[in-house]
């Protein structure tokens, strides 16, 4: 399991627990100071030894390079935040089929439903579901019925218990 941390708050931690040791610390007490394990530390020791301080820098993340870079996926919030209707959808309800087609119109790469929901999930995206309301609502009737119609209603009831 990987440790919590950015890439480069982990060099920094390697880094100090290096400096430690060059200042004469144990490895003990490098454990005890950072709360890592003793075979990590004599781990990034031996890697100094053997490659110097650059031994111990960040590498990249191992797996493929995201098609969508942070600017790209910047842009496909706004598109996003626009609405399913000025995409030219008929509803106001954003699903994954809907947001690959926009994805392959607006950037060109294509991916698979599954991941488009990954997608949205790493942008603070969640399923939301829209109410549903019938389109012949009259709210004024509404608005009448709860005020009068109602109380008088409960009245009755109450008079004839």
């Amino acid at each position: 399991m990987r440790t919590k941390g950015t890439a480069a708050e982990l060099e920094a931690r390697r880094r100090l627990a290096v400096a430690l040791l060059s200042d004469g610390k144990t490895i003990v007490d490098v454990v005890a100071a950072l709360g890592v394990s003793q075979s990590s530390v004599k781990r990034w020791k031996r890697a100094v030894r053997e490659g110097g301080m650059e031994a111990l820098a960040a590498r990249p993340h191992p797996g493929p390079t995201p098609r969508l870079d942070a600017d790209q996926k910047a842009q496909l919030v706004k598109l996003l935040l626009d609405g399913p209707l000025a995409a030219g959808y008929l509803t106001d309800l954003w699903t994954c089929a809907r947001v690959k087609e926009m994805i392959v119109r607006h950037f060109g790469v294509a991916y698979h439903d599954c991941h488009v929901w990954r997608l949205l999930r790493q942008l603070k995206w969640t399923p939301q579901k829209p109410r549903r309301r019938a389109l012949e609502r009259d709210e004024a009737a509404i608005e009448r019925w709860r005020t009068r119609d109602w109380p008088r209603i409960k009245k009755e009831r109450r008079a004839a218990s």
